[in-house]
């Protein structure tokens, strides 16, 4: 089955969504299910829905998101510039990336501070009044990184998490430490803080949507923290979703997969793009993927996705032409692209005369009452939530501007949490408010004044 999301984010909300149906229908225990992406990264969304839909998951062949150094750092920069006497933060960074203070320093450092009883972060301010042992040049450096800290504290009183954020991987030098050397660890540890950017990003535009003034970097990180908690939990509950990237599931069998992120550019990666030997290795790391289901293959992908440092607007991998037609099931009428390598093992005779590109219209059939409950335990489709619409729901045309225009029972889009129905509106002027029945990513009480949605249909 091919599963179709409007963003990222409603992509990890879909695949939690089809994780507990198939659990209801098909009595699967969790750890009959794997889910598999390209890259690192992208697992951050998928934990925080599993998270919040209550799904328990463990990460094979990595750490959970917010235990990867690089995000550690990263979130101990943030720290400091929040709280600079956040000693445990303050030592992780003032040496990274690497600026020339090294350990000998950092202990002598610590010394003077337990002398004179002040916290480090004095020390740091005016190290030659402390009569520390260090030459000049390392002075001026250490007294360099604190200038830096303190012109990222005074930014952080005029902006928002997420701009903080992205100005402070810069002003620190971890994005460029991370950009300059080009391996593939680095890289990947570079997609991991820009994700966190995006979270930092995603937390600000969804609360202020929410009405809510909380959008501060103080307000993220005890956010953050209790993530970072849920991480720390050991249990010994083994029942788990896997959650894994599709090199390390090489050898492994699930009842169940998901392969997410099917996108060009992403899989196949964009390093690939224009080689066609590089493409055909992407093309086997493809089949790896989905010959990791025993019963059920599930492969989904997002018409937009947060990638380094902002969202664009993707489109369908070509490696869904490789499949025959026959064995696909669609979620929506979708357009799939060209495909730029074809398997060396096709034939002209074996390509459609539509291929490229062809529009394939759902076949699944879904069983209703006459209610219009659901029978199986399949996803509900919006259609049915109204009983206003008895055709495919189409991509919103018109911007929503104004109050007047919403009422109960408009079908909306939002630019990350897909479709919805308004069940109510409350408020009045700048205070009016909508709930909203997401398809996948349930209730969500907006801000009508910042509320990034558009009109479907009254």
């Amino acid at each position: 089955m091919v599963l179709s999301a409007y963003s990222d984010f409603e992509e990890s909300y879909l695949v939690s969504t089809q994780i507990v149906e198939l659990m209801q229908e098909k009595k699967y225990s969790f750890s009959d299910f794997a889910v598999l992406y390209r890259t690192n990264a992208q697992s951050r969304l998928f934990e925080e829905a599993f998270r919040k839909r209550m799904i328990p998951y463990k990460i094979y062949g990595s750490q959970s998101f917010y235990q990867r150094k690089e995000v550690k750092d990263t979130l101990a920069y943030l720290r400091v510039i929040v709280n600079p006497k956040d000693e445990e933060a303050l030592k992780r960074i003032i040496n990274y990336p690497r600026r020339g203070i090294g350990d000998t320093t950092i202990d002598k450092l610590q010394q003077a501070a337990l002398s004179a009883r002040v916290c480090l972060w004095e020390v740091i301010g005016s190290p030659e009044v402390f009569q520390i042992d260090i030459n000049k040049g390392t002075a001026d450096k250490i007294k360099h990184f604190r200038l830096i800290i303190e012109e990222m504290q005074h930014f952080n009183h005029e902006m928002n998490a997420g701009e903080i954020g992205d100005l402070a991987i810069k002003m620190s030098g971890v994005h460029a430490y991370y950009l300059s050397d080009q391996t593939i660890e680095s890289i990947s540890r570079l997609e991991n803080v820009n994700e966190l950017i995006h979270a930092m990003k995603e937390f600000v535009a969804i609360r202020i949507e929410e009405g809510s003034t909380s959008i501060s970097l103080a307000d993220f990180l005890m956010e953050a923290s209790l993530l970072t908690d849920q991480d720390n939990d050991k249990d010994e509950f083994t029942d788990k979703v896997t959650l894994m990237t599709v090199h390390a599931a090489k050898g492994l069998e699930f009842k169940n997969v998901f392969v997410t992120g099917l996108e060009n550019d992403l899989f196949p990666s964009s390093q690939a793009s224009y080689n066609p030997k590089a493409i055909e290795e992407e093309r086997r790391l493809f089949y790896v993927a989905i010959t990791r289901a025993k019963e059920n293959c599930t492969m989904t992908y997002a018409d937009n996705r947060y990638r380094n440092g902002e969202n664009n607007q993707t489109s369908p991998s070509m490696f869904l032409n490789d499949i025959d037609k026959k064995f696909l099931n669609y979620s929506k009428t979708i357009e799939l692209p060209a495909n730029r390598w074809k398997s060396s093992s096709w034939s002209s005779d074996d390509e459609p005369s539509d291929y490229s590109p062809r529009r394939i219209t759902s076949v699944k059939n879904l069983a209703w009452d006459d209610d219009g409950i659901r029978k199986s335990g399949h996803l509900r489709p919006i259609q049915q939530l109204t009983g206003k619409i008895n055709q495919p729901v189409s991509k919103p045309v018109e911007k929503v501007s104004s109050l007047a225009g919403f009422s109960v029972g408009n079908q909306i889009f939002h630019e990350r949490f897909g479709e919805g129905v308004i069940t109510s509106l409350d408020g009045q002027g700048g205070n009016a408010k909508a709930t909203v029945d997401f398809a996948h990513v349930g209730c969500k009480i907006l801000l009508l004044k910042y509320a990034n949605i558009k009109l479907i249909q009254k």
